[in-house]
């Protein structure tokens, strides 16, 4: 096991115990930072110790007694915290403490962008640097918007507590939003290089499974189950989508034999929990949205070749999707279905009104374009790639865009 194993395995763990017994973000956060840096210095020449974990919160502890020290109130802290290091310097704490972490990261208080970047940061140990990188903003910035998110934390009053029965499930679905939107901003890359961030992608992954980790009543959260089928039916895809070359691929022309087999039957045992067959319920708009996602990219899973896949099936989810949810991203979605579905009339009619409600967005008059190429329409066509391909800030997708504009003038 290496250091970077041990910090990408318990740093969440490590900082949930420390807040706990601290009842103090920041010092919290910066000794056990302070202890990886330690480790890092003396393992590679003394050896790892025997229990990584242990040597690690010993050492963010030890950090503790000397800020608190430094601080007016030592006298009256230090006494418990000595006895806390001597009674459970034996690893990291429950999941109670976990989940207690994992809550007060994605508190109401904080928006959901703010609640995904500090989650990254204090439950997945994710660097800064590396939050940044994958938000696609300035270091400074992240720096400076998750301190934002430490300090409103602080100054809501947040308990570090896990709220009673009735909050619990509310905030569970909180913590899925989150995740959601990590895991989203890996795969639809708003701008960039990256035909995808498979990185973050995972991390958010990593972070639903823990939560689910943490007990009875987040393994059971409808929410939480949809969106890690959700997440696994789509990121078992994520080695074909991009070329050799670096370009975006397509779904009808993605190498299927480089699909995740083991996490679509994983993804497909979670969805078969919640469609009835084992007793499961959705019992939120939430759950339900994610369910019908999931069901989505079950299908496109399953599909063995590009011309097995269902898309009449795939267009009632999206028309279940769009009632649910009213979304216009899910009526652009919508139109793409049912055009596959061989209605391309309706399809185009299904685009009327987007372009209020999504002015800046790429993809519409993108689609737009090969919906009227599909009915012989070249020079209107040409005519929405190109607005497509000013609007578009993702370099691979507007070279594809490029391209399918080339391919289309030539005919």
């Amino acid at each position: 096991m290496s250091l970077e194993n041990v910090w990408r395995d318990e740093w969440g763990r490590l900082l949930a115990l420390l807040v706990a017994q601290t009842r103090r973000l920041d010092l919290a956060e910066d000794a056990l930072a302070d202890a990886f840096e330690r480790a890092a210095r003396t393992w590679p020449a003394a050896g790892m110790p025997e229990n990584p974990p242990a040597w690690l919160l010993t050492a963010a502890r030890r950090r503790v007694l000397d800020r608190l020290r430094a601080e007016a109130v030592a006298a009256r802290k230090q006494p418990q915290l000595v006895a806390e290091v001597r009674t459970a310097a034996t690893g990291p704490g429950g999941d109670d403490d976990l989940l207690r972490l994992v809550l007060l990261a994605a508190h109401p208080a904080l928006s959901e962008e703010a609640g995904a970047a500090l989650t990254l940061r204090l439950v997945l140990g994710v660097a800064t640097a590396d939050i940044a990188r994958l938000f696609l903003v300035p270091e400074a910035t992240m720096a400076a918007r998750l301190t934002r998110a430490r300090k409103k934390v602080v100054a809501a009053g947040v308990p570090l507590a896990i709220p009673d029965d009735s909050v619990l499930p509310e905030r569970l679905e909180t913590v899925a939003r989150v995740a959601y939107l990590a895991f989203t901003a890996g795969y639809a890359p708003g701008s960039g290089v990256d035909v995808v961030r498979a990185e973050l992608a995972g991390e958010a992954i990593r972070l639903v499974r823990i939560v689910r980790g943490t007990g009875p009543a987040a393994a059971a959260t409808p929410a939480l189950t949809a969106l890690l089928a959700l997440m696994l039916l789509q990121h078992a895809r994520r080695d074909a989508r991009v070329g050799a070359d670096g370009r975006l691929v397509l779904l009808p022309q993605q190498d299927r034999t480089a699909w995740h087999g083991e996490e679509i039957a994983e993804g497909r045992s979670l969805l078969a929990d919640l469609t009835g067959q084992r007793g499961v319920a959705v019992d939120s708009a939430l759950a339900a949205e994610y369910l019908l996602q999931a069901l989505i990219a079950a299908e496109h899973a399953r599909a063995g070749i590009a011309a097995d896949t269902d898309w009449v099936t795939i267009a009632d989810y999206y028309r279940q999707l769009e009632r649910l949810t009213g979304s216009p991203v899910v009526r652009l979605n919508r139109a793409v279905a049912v055009a596959e579905a061989g209605d391309v009339t309706n399809a185009i009619t299904l685009l009327d009104g987007l372009d209020e409600q999504l002015p800046h967005s790429h993809r519409l008059p993108a689609v737009r374009a090969e919906l009227l190429a599909r009915e012989g329409r070249h020079t209107d066509a040409v005519r929405a790639y190109d607005v497509a391909i000013a609007r578009c800030a993702n370099e691979p997708e507007r070279l594809q865009l490029i391209d399918r504009r080339r391919g289309l003038s030539a005919t």
